[in-house]
């Protein structure tokens, strides 16, 4: 069966970079398609001049850790012009003993040579790349589908105008509907049937979270690990309480730390951090919690698929698109629990979003003190309900305006 590759976001950044000589870095959990990232820019760009290793394949493993010279030889053999400009594409760059010093002597060394590699953590990634890459890199994150990217693998167009603008938001709804349900994982999304979206799902939770990242952190204690990660789960877009946590798991408060920063750093949660402008001693310091995938982090928490959006997802599902839309996001919470969901700060100036289900419900007092206080421009985005004003707005709209 031949599996069609979609083009992802990333694509328009990096397709400028495939004439330099810079090594580009592509970042990701598994199962977010960095490999068929990798297949689409061989079939739509790359295309003759090229070789690819899954550094998964042993082969290419032992090949790889015997340096670049044998690598070099290797490709020889095979028959490829070395004294052409070649593509040379390597997954799962981590394994590989030195990667630094392996990707170092490639690009000083053979010019002619264009590497383009991919990693499922940052962590461990980060933790072998050494400062000699400084300046020989440029890495790009890729995270699960965003709506826009949904609708594409969903194959949905819609070309909105003023006399289909109702009809297309209402299809648009339930199309959020689904995707924060059962998340952006691509092969989530291509799938159709609920218990294969299921099974597909916990599979990546078994080997990706449970396995991958336990053995990436050298984690003794599974049972308290794999109970951290489900609370997370249920506390998506809450404040972070270590203590509390750390009380309720029995487990030490820098273990715990330790636990959230491994979780980060493979791409399963974010840290959020609060909003301060000359109002340092106003603020709290506790951060907020989010999870990146909302049908990871519903099969988590409910371990089932929900049937109804919560607040929580709702607001977890927005944050999402915010980060993967490369926005620095932050949140306002004062001592006098004054608190707004997203503060984005850009050359334009400060944004504040508030987050709810239906755009009926009530806007806080803290909303318009905040917009009063730093003149910023304000937003409620919301699914459910007739807009009545302009300052609402659905989520694929306000993403869309932040891009201009």
């Amino acid at each position: 069966m031949v599996v069609e590759l979609y083009a992802r976001k990333i694509i328009d950044k990096v397709l400028p970079l495939l004439k330099t000589n810079d090594i580009i870095v592509i970042h990701g959990a598994r199962q977010v398609g960095k490999s068929s990232f990798l297949r689409y820019l061989i079939k739509n760009h790359i295309k003759n001049e090229y070789f690819y290793m899954d550094l998964e394949n042993l082969e290419y493993l032992d090949l790889c850790n015997k340096g670049p010279n044998e690598v070099h030889n290797f490709l020889e053999g095979k028959g490829i012009d070395l004294k052409k400009k070649i593509f040379l594409l390597i997954d799962e760059i981590q394994y590989l003993e030195n990667p630094s010093n392996f990707l170092k002597i490639f690009h000083d060394h053979y010019d002619n040579v264009k590497l383009i590699v991919s990693g499922s953590s940052s962590f461990e990634i980060k933790r072998k790349f050494k400062e000699s890459l400084v300046g020989r890199t440029i890495d790009f994150e890729l995270y699960p589908l965003d709506f826009e990217e949904f609708l594409v693998f969903k194959n949905k167009q819609y070309i909105i105008k003023k006399e289909n603008v109702h009809q297309i938001n209402n299809e648009l709804i339930s199309l959020f509907e689904e995707y924060n349900f059962y998340g952006g994982y691509p092969k989530i999304v291509l799938e159709n049937d609920i218990e294969n979206k299921t099974l597909m799902l916990s599979q990546i939770i078994q080997t990706y979270i449970k396995k991958d990242i336990r053995d990436l952190g050298n984690i003794r204690d599974l049972h308290s690990f794999n109970k951290l990660v489900e609370v997370l789960a249920s506390q998506s877009g809450n404040l972070l309480n270590i203590e509390e946590l750390s009380n309720t798991l029995q487990v030490e408060k820098s273990t715990i730390k330790n636990w959230i920063f491994l979780l980060e750093a493979t791409y399963i949660l974010r840290i959020v951090r609060p909003f301060h402008k000359n109002l340092r001693s106003e603020l709290t310091k506790n951060p907020k919690i989010f999870f990146i995938d909302t049908g990871l982090m519903n099969l988590l928490h409910w371990k089932t698929f929900p049937k109804i959006i919560t607040g929580n997802s709702f607001e977890t599902s927005f944050f999402s698109e915010l980060l993967k839309n490369n926005h620095n996001v932050n949140f306002w919470r004062t001592t006098n629990k004054q608190e707004i969901d997203f503060i984005i700060q850009s050359p334009d100036g400060i944004t504040a979003i508030e987050t709810k289900l239906n755009f009926q419900q009530s806007v806080s007092r803290s909303f318009f003190f905040f917009k009063e206080k730093y003149h910023s421009n304000n937003f409620i985005i919301s699914l459910y309900g007739n807009k009545d004003n302009k300052e609402k707005r659905y989520p694929w709209e306000i993403v869309k305006e932040l891009e201009q």
